[in-house]
């Protein structure tokens, strides 16, 4: 028993000088580091603000850095902030002290100074901003209490060792404090490397207190900057090139599609003819192509892609500025009727779309569809250059090709975005090959939709028909150990759009566009413009004209319009029928409100982008009339082209650009009577309510263009892969 006693007596002595001694070593570091974290975070929130803040001093904006300082002031983390200028505080957030002096800040970027207020200690540090004659300087204030609050954690963490120590023997407490310290030495030291290299994102895993620290305090840094970027970022070509330049340098991009952005056509005369096809998903993804370069993967579908290919089935496009290649994959005839016109549009599109038209699978289809889908990972595989590319997929067509690609390339970045609804998972439920289909989407580091709506729906359809692990508050699925998160990416078009380069003045494409259809001048001119697609509801807007006309007579011989419609998948019965339909309907509308022109007139041909936004600017009304889409761009492109900020846009509530552009008049394509309605108050709107509410709608459609929809998408590819690097370096730490 004695001995008993001298031992725990020893251990009790040697714990007790253990703790003495690691005491100061350890109160020591956790004060030094908390200090270098609070000025980590204000530097951080100096380097995110100090754009915005330039920004809105050289316009004037009073309000707007008063709002900016608020939602800076948001932070956990930080106090207060306040602009100072010649020594007099131009802005502050609410909690700014009231007693607050410019003259209480540091020296421009100096160690953290502590100020007493009336009643509280703050830790306030100041840097300045630009170079000329004004002082100005952007201060930041944190609470002296966070420190002293950390500092007392660590002290119980001591203690508690201490007792470890004295039950569990001095020598095993003290290999213990070791591999603690050790553990808290690397993820800090990592941490910081990581924040001064500009990887503030999130740091998952951390096992220990202090790890878990930085991964909230990284979480809520990253926060505070996507708030200051979304709010004020101006998304451009150059803004897009920075933004992967700083964020993903030196990385891969692969975009893979099956429609190419560019078709080589050869003509009678044997000429060669480049064309760009009538398709939304060319429109929002090429600019954006162009801006990153890399590699665009598409199905070579001109009678002349063959012959301006090089060995490696490649051209390099735009003809007139080459910036990224295209490689062409060739399909047989047999593979294009099964999984394109087969499965993809026969099958998926109406399933998806709700139209009321049967889908139909075929199991030669589906053959087909898996076949096609596997050449087209072996593609990406074939020409990534790193182990670790971005890939872009693109729609419902390649729905198996991010689990094939992931097979072939387990460390890339597979961002795919599916461009048309996706239905409930009653309704998905009806196609033979769901679980296939699900379990390929999966494959995808981030899978995107135009909604959050079409998100929920794919996450419930997962829930019903995959056994999965569903976190909903993060948005993501796991399956098999590998985890995909679902995202809602609204797309749009580029600003200012190219089409736009070349184009007349409104009035004169006005007079240009009514000499060619043998319209007098005063006569008012709605426009249409879509594929000859089921989907689009063209048949439901004529009747809607017929209905306009029929109940405002007043409107005969002075309304006149326009469907312009590019014929497409002429192969399949339901668009021949279309077609049919829509040209016997316009006849018979014609005929019962005839004149000296016709009522309706039916353009079936392809439009270049030039000739879509003259009838755009020429048109007094644009009708969207979508029975079910995605987005539609095609409203957006007509609101861009209005830079009079004149006509009207009648839009489908079954469109996804419903949701943003909410100026428009918003209607039921079913509801023929309605829709006539919307056309006449279109005709009879004001030019200063046209002003108000295009000018609305531009807004909108400049801040959220195709390259924030893009930079979006990327950036979260950037922060999921900064995420996962640092994971794993927090596990090499664990591990060490």
């Amino acid at each position: 028993m004695r001995v008993l006693i001298r031992y725990g007596v020893v251990v009790l002595a040697i714990a007790i000088g253990a703790t003495m001694l690691i005491w100061p070593v350890a109160t020591g570091f956790v004060e030094d580091w908390a200090r270098r974290d609070v000025e980590m975070r204000s530097r951080l929130v100096y380097s995110a603000a100090r754009d915005p803040i330039e920004t809105l001093r050289e316009a004037g904006d009073e309000a707007g850095l008063t709002r900016l300082m608020e939602r800076i002031g948001q932070d956990d983390g930080v106090v207060a902030v306040a602009l100072c200028e010649n020594g007099v505080v131009r802005a502050g957030s609410p909690a700014m002290p009231a007693e607050f002096r410019c003259s209480h800040t540091p020296a421009n970027g100096s160690s953290l100074s502590i100020v007493t207020f009336e009643d509280a200690r703050l830790l306030v540090s100041a840097y300045s901003l630009g170079e000329g004659s004004d002082q100005v300087t952007l201060v930041v204030m944190h609470d002296d209490q966070e420190i002293e609050a950390r500092l007392s954690r660590a002290r119980l963490f001591i203690i508690l060792a201490a007792i470890g120590i004295a039950f569990g023997g001095a020598a095993l407490a003290s290999l213990f404090a070791y591999l603690v310290m050790r553990r808290w030495t690397i993820s800090v030291r990592q941490a910081i490397e990581d924040a001064r290299a500009g990887r503030p994102e999130e740091s998952g895993g951390a096992s220990t207190m202090i790890g878990e620290e930085i991964r909230k305090t990284l979480a809520e840094l990253d926060f505070v900057r996507h708030s200051i970027d979304a709010a004020h970022t101006e998304w451009s070509p150059e803004t897009l090139r920075l933004a992967l330049a700083n964020e993903l340098p030196g990385s891969e991009v692969i975009v893979v599609s099956n429609r190419e952005p560019y078709i080589h056509n050869r003509l009678e005369d044997g000429t060669i003819q480049l064309q760009r096809p009538a398709s939304g998903l060319v429109s929002a993804l090429e600019p954006v192509t162009r801006a990153c370069g890399g590699v665009w993967i598409a199905h070579g579908s001109g009678t002349a892609d063959r012959d301006t290919v090089d060995s490696d089935d490649r051209v390099m496009v735009p003809p007139s500025n080459p910036s990224y290649a295209l490689r062409r994959l060739w399909l047989t005839e047999e593979e294009q009727e099964g999984y394109y016109y087969g499965f993809a549009n026969e099958g998926l599109w109406p399933l998806c779309h709700i139209a009321f038209v049967r889908p139909v699978f075929r199991e030669s289809d589906w053959r087909m569809y898996r076949e096609v889908n596997r050449r087209f990972a072996e593609a990406v595989a074939a020409e990534a250059r790193r182990p670790d590319p971005i890939v872009l997929i693109q729609d419902y067509h390649l729905a198996l090709a991010p689990r094939m690609i992931r097979e072939r390339l387990p460390e890339a970045t597979i961002v795919t975005f599916w461009h048309i609804p996706w239905p409930n998972s009653e309704t998905f439920g009806i196609c033979p090959y769901k679980e296939d289909i699900i379990d390929g989407l999966l494959g995808s580091s981030i899978l995107g939709f135009h909604t959050q709506f079409h998100c929920n729906n794919f996450i419930e359809t997962v829930d019903r028909f995959v056994e999965s692990r569903i976190d909903r508050e993060e948005a993501s699925i796991t399956l098999r150990g590998h985890e995909t998160f679902v995202r809602p990416y609204p797309i749009s078009i580029e600003w200012p759009p190219a089409a736009m380069a070349n184009q007349k003045p409104v009035e004169e494409a006005r007079v240009a566009v009514r000499e060619r259809l043998g319209l007098p001048e005063d006569v008012r001119l709605g426009v249409g413009i879509e594929r000859f697609d089921y989907t689009k509801g063209i048949l439901d807007r004529m009747r809607a004209v017929d209905a306009l006309l029929t109940t405002h007579p007043e409107w005969r011989e002075r309304f006149c319009f326009l469907q312009a419609a590019a014929p497409t998948r002429s192969k399949l019965s339901n668009y021949r029928t279309l077609q049919e339909e829509a040209e016997a309907l316009a006849q018979d509308i014609n005929a019962r409100h005839g004149g000296p022109f016709p009522v309706i007139q039916l353009v079936a041909r392809h439009h270049d982008p030039e000739e879509v936004f003259e009838l755009f600017r020429a048109g007094d009304l644009c009708i969207v009339s979508s029975l079910h889409d995605g987005m539609n761009l095609v409203a957006k492109e007509f609101v861009a082209a209005r830079d009079d900020e004149r006509g009207v846009l009648i839009l489908s509530a079954f469109a996804g650009a419903s949701r943003e552009l909410n100026e428009a008049l918003i209607v039921n394509p079913y509801d023929a009577y309605a829709m006539g309605e919307a056309i006449a108050r279109a005709l009879e709107m004001d030019e200063a309510e046209q002003r108000e509410r295009m000018h609305t709608m531009r807004q909108q459609v400049q801040s959220r263009n195709v390259y924030r929809w893009a930079g979006q998408m990327l950036l979260d590819a950037a922060h999921l892969r900064k995420k996962q690097r640092i994971m794993r370096l927090m596990d090499k730490a664990g591990q060490a």
